[in-house]
């Protein structure tokens, strides 16, 4: 599952770096997460960096995207070797 930012979010900009994967961007209203690029850090740390940072805990799971342990750790693989070249 890749996460999402939910409409509670105050822009505070705390997240976008912490990111590994740079899913996180400013949208229109409030922050977004690209599921494409989304691994919830699996690859690069044991726990969503973007959900340790956030103050106001508005970064759940995505129940629409829904991927297992494995999925999210082929994504960081495809993600890490289209960087690497």
């Amino acid at each position: 599952m890749s996460l999402i930012i939910t409409d509670e979010c105050i822009n505070c900009d705390v997240c976008e770096p912490e990111c590994p994967n740079d899913a996180i961007s400013q949208g229109e209203e409030i922050y977004e997460i690209d599921p494409n690029r989304c691994t919830e850090c699996v690859g690069h740390h044991d726990t969503p960096q973007c959900v340790e940072v956030c103050p106001v805990d508005c970064i759940p799971k995505d129940p629409d995207q829904v991927e297992t342990h494995e999925q999210l750790h082929a994504k960081y693989l495809r993600l890490t070797a289209a960087k690497a070249g």
